[in-house]
């Protein structure tokens, strides 16, 4: 647990985004969107102030919850600028919900301390993995607001997707491409500069990281080969896009998990 040991100032930040993130969430139906906003964005504000203050405390320590965290962050960011380019793709509850529950985690398992042999590099290293998270989220996001809408849209009831369904449908694979171009760069980084990231001892070992990993990029290579050529689209592509995005938690969070908390480990 960090409870004990957080400051004053990191828990204070921490409480308010948690408290500011499920507000909207146990509003949902009585608050209008412009409301869920603020409050959204005074959430991920506070969150902000409490990752910077972890991520930059010494020792830097990083694991599956603060991922998580990292995560949940840059969604909520991305889904904010969204929602004004796109007024009418409404604020989500479970995007709240999913919010507080990732602040709260973080709180609770704070991770390892990086190790001593480990590159001043691996940060950035490890912020291009969690953007990859992060674009990847957004898109299973978008995914799951579509396979609702074209569900809803066989039962001949109202969409509530707030954006057509091309429109959605374009923005998550705009997302999957962002995400596998920036997921081919840092597999494609840890394989040519592990002995400098993570030193002669960890580099080049075929791990479980490292295997859900390769799984995730191959399988979002089949996705957008088979989009592009074959023109996959449906729950063909849907499928694909969710065990990708499976296989890419499991590869750190996953990991990290069994190692911090089923083994009790920090490494």
């Amino acid at each position: 647990m960090i409870l004990p040991s957080a400051s004053p100032v990191s828990l204070g930040f921490t409480v308010l985004a948690a408290l500011a993130y499920a507000w909207p969430a146990l509003r949902a139906s009585h608050i209008g969107s412009t409301t869920a906003r603020w409050w959204v964005g005074i959430a991920w504000l506070a969150h902000a102030g409490a990752l910077s203050i972890g991520l930059l405390a010494e020792p830097l320590r990083f694991g599956f919850a603060p991922a998580i965290s990292v995560t949940a962050w840059l969604i909520a960011a991305i889904y904010a600028v969204e929602s004004y380019v796109y007024p009418q793709l409404p604020t989500r509850w479970a995007l709240s919900a999913l919010a507080t529950a990732a602040v709260v985690l973080a709180l609770l398992f704070p991770g390892a301390a990086m190790a001593s042999t480990a590159s001043a590099w691996l940060p950035w290293h490890l912020a291009m993995g969690i953007a990859c998270y992060g674009l990847f989220g957004v898109a299973v996001v978008h995914a799951w607001f579509m396979a609702r809408a074209e569900v809803r849209m066989r039962l001949a009831a109202d969409t509530h997707s707030g954006l057509p369904l091309l429109t959605l449908e374009r923005l998550t694979y705009h997302f999957v491409t962002a995400g596998y171009f920036l997921l081919s760069a840092t597999l494609l980084g840890g394989y040519l500069f592990g002995d400098v990231l993570y030193g002669q001892s960890s580099a080049g070992r075929w791990d479980h990281k490292t295997v859900f990993s390769v799984l995730s990029w191959f399988t979002f290579t089949v996705l957008l080969v088979g989009r592009s050529y074959f023109g996959w689209r449906g729950k063909r592509a849907l499928t694909l896009l969710y065990t990708g995005s499976v296989f890419l938690l499991l590869a750190y969070v996953g990991s990290r998990f069994v190692t911090e908390v089923v083994l009790g480990r920090s490494a």
